[in-house]
């Protein structure tokens, strides 16, 4: 079910680029606001790391989850987030 690995990213202004908080990640797949059954196929692995379900459409979920950690105040108004998938070899 969750053979996608996705790599979670906080960009910042500068073009820095680092994981996000598996905290974050947990709290947005627990407590999802968009109560869209499609998020319900992940899974928070660690820092920077997500897996997921191949229905999970990714620039959907990208833009939910930084929707939801500016509106939580994870994010500061000049930092993004990134959703990458991982190739797997």
């Amino acid at each position: 079910m969750f053979l996608r690995k996705l790599e979670i990213l906080i960009t910042g202004p500068e073009g820095t680029v680092r994981p996000c908080p598996v905290a974050w990640i947990d709290n947005f797949a627990m407590r999802n606001f968009t109560n869209d059954p499609v998020f319900d196929d992940t899974l928070p692995v660690t820092d920077g790391l997500m897996e997921a379900g191949f229905r999970v459409p990714l620039d959907r979920l990208e833009a939910a989850m930084d929707n939801w950690l500016h509106r939580k105040g994870y994010l500061k108004p000049q930092e993004g987030l990134r959703v990458l998938e991982r190739q797997t070899r």
